[in-house]
């Protein structure tokens, strides 16, 4: 019924040879999205083969050989497309795509899918430098938020960064519901917001924990413990000696966990931007959720933005969220010096300085004067709650 915006960046990349790698969040409809494309792809007359590599059957030929391959899909001449589905199952992944890339290019493409990027650095043994094309598929943005919801017609207030007084009441309905229950298709299509807390802890408990369980996480409690910090410390400095002290985890197993965290798309870190003065931090990270749904779950907290005792935490990670929108995670930065002067948001191949304030009338432009001194190429914005829609 529904179609990703992310399709029609897949699509642009069909006609060229690079394997198209798909690395999925949990439940981010990914059966739908692959069907769209295979639909996409008869209409363009283009053969394509689906494999799914949590059948053992197909797992154990193309862990025997890649050529096993024509095992399970017919060899021609004329160009065909296979999607790989759960391709990090393989023993040796990158081996297996390098080799069919190399061999068959002109007449295979692959387009193959992983659900964890905790595999990526396990299980790829080869860059594929030049061979691939990477694409992250998370959760709903607002403007795909807008299109399940059946409101098309707000999202040109989106793109032009304007909304008319009349309509401007049902965008920010959504806005809330959105910041508040995030992205998650089924959830998103629930009208129901007691149902929609269940099934976002059916989520919780069926698929993102699977994560934890494949990553080989020793203390699951502590792994928790360590998210429910987490939830309670958005936009703060992550502080890895703290969190081993109040938990009781040595450093090294609390660094892991971060990883597996990060690398499972839970929480993402930006580090410190940092030129000029020797006083500016140059080694700790700030935390952010990918999906605030999670954060609230953590917090025991869903309650709507007006009422949030932590709104503005909350708030500074939706604009980190909304950000990824447009940008990677390296591409954030944020700046402090030791004297706790700051600026929330760095983007440095922009040239552009962002400060976060949910109410725009506490935003005093002097307050910047070190940074501005410092970093006069760089244009200081505001981004308060009316703006961040727009992000």
């Amino acid at each position: 019924m529904f179609n990703r915006l992310i399709e029609q960046e897949i699509i642009k990349y069909i006609d060229n040879d690079k394997i198209l790698l798909l690395l999925w969040a949990r439940q981010v409809w990914k059966t739908s999205i692959i069907k769209n494309l295979k639909s996409y792809l008869e209409k363009e007359w283009i053969v394509s083969n689906y494999i799914n590599l949590e059948n053992p059957d197909f797992l154990n030929l193309l862990n025997e050989h890649p050529e096993n391959l024509f095992k399970i899909v017919w060899k021609s001449e004329s160009k065909k497309i296979i999607f790989i589905d759960e391709v990090q199952y393989l023993k040796n992944p990158s081996n297996f795509l390098k080799y069919i890339y190399d061999e068959y290019k002109w007449n295979i493409k692959l387009i193959v899918s992983w659900s964890s990027a905790f595999y990526i650095d396990k299980n790829f043994k080869d860059s594929l430098a030049g061979r691939k094309k990477i694409f992250y598929i998370n959760t709903l943005n607002f403007e795909e938020f807008l299109i399940f919801k059946w409101q098309e017609h707000l999202i040109k207030y989106l793109k032009e960064k304007n909304v008319l007084l009349i309509d401007k009441n049902d965008l920010y309905y959504y806005y809330y519901e959105y910041i508040t229950y995030w992205g998650y298709p089924d959830v998103v299509l629930e009208d129901d917001f007691e149902e929609k807390r269940n099934l976002l802890e059916e989520i919780w408990l069926s698929y993102i924990k699977k994560d934890i369980l494949e990553a080989w996480v020793e203390y699951e409690d502590k792994y928790y413990f360590i998210l429910k910090i987490l939830s309670s410390q958005v936009w703060s400095l992550l502080n890895l000696n703290e969190i081993s002290n109040t938990i009781n985890l040595n450093v090294v197993t609390v660094e892991k966990y971060i990883y597996i965290m990060k690398k499972s798309f839970h929480i993402a870190t930006i580090t410190p931007f940092y030129q000029n003065i020797r006083k500016e931090l140059t080694k700790m990270q700030k935390v952010y959720f990918y999906d605030l749904w999670l954060r609230n779950y953590f917090l025991n907290n869903f309650d709507s933005f007006d009422y949030r005792i932590d709104k503005w935490a909350l708030f500074e990670n939706i604009v980190f969220r909304n950000f990824l929108n447009k940008y990677k995670v390296t591409d954030l930065k944020f700046w402090r010096t030791q004297n706790k002067n700051e600026v929330d948001f760095i983007i440095e191949k922009d040239k552009k300085a962002y400060e976060v304030k949910v109410n725009k009338a506490k935003f005093d432009i002097k307050k910047y004067k070190l940074f501005l001194e410092n970093y006069p190429d760089f244009k200081l914005e505001l981004i308060d709650f009316d703006s961040s829609i727009f992000l």
